[in-house]
This record gives structure tokens, sequence and C-alpha cells, in this order.
């Protein structure tokens, strides 16, 4: 199955790229996806996942517009055509 990756921010320019498409096997997860990402660009090693292995607190992550931690997290089964995001959080407001 084809899930396509949209990167922002620092990710984008890691990376190189705005979109990837990513080729995994059915029944894959958000888990197996960043594991995939990784391995090509392990620059997003320590973007995606904080050092206990779970999505960075400073990122969102969503599947078709839905935050993973509002899902099962990096248990998110993904399907074919499914649209994942990565974005750092923007924090802003006036003082």
């Amino acid at each position: 199955m084809d899930v396509e990756v949209k990167l922002f921010g620092p990710m984008r320019e890691d990376v190189g790229e705005k979109t990837l498409v990513r080729t995994l096997p059915e029944g894959a997860t958000v888990a197996d996806l960043v594991a995939d990402l990784v391995a090509d660009y392990p620059v997003l090693d320590g973007r995606l996942l904080d050092d206990e292995g779970d999505i960075d607190t400073h990122v969102n992550v969503t599947v078709n517009g839905t935050n993973v931690r509002q899902r099962d997290e990096l248990a998110t089964e993904l399907e074919d055509g499914d649209v994942l995001r990565t974005a750092p959080q923007v924090v802003g407001g006036r003082e």
C-alpha cells in the first residue's frame, strides 16, 4: 500500500522534500512508517520520536487530518492512500 508523507518545518529542510510516497505492507502502522522513514532519512530519528520511542511532544503527526494522539498513537493502522503529515508544534501569542 502507498502512504503519502507531507513534511513541514525543519523535517522538510532535513529531508529536502516536501512530499514523499512510501510503500508499506498491508496492516502497517505509524510506527512502521516512522521506522521506514528513519531507515532512509536517519536525521529524522531525533525529530519524530523522543528518547522513550514515543512521538515527540514537540511534533504533531496526523493521519488524514486527525492527530494520532487522538487515535492509537504509533499503533495507528494505516491504509492505502492515507496522508500522514508531520509538523513542529507552533506556540505563539502576545505578551
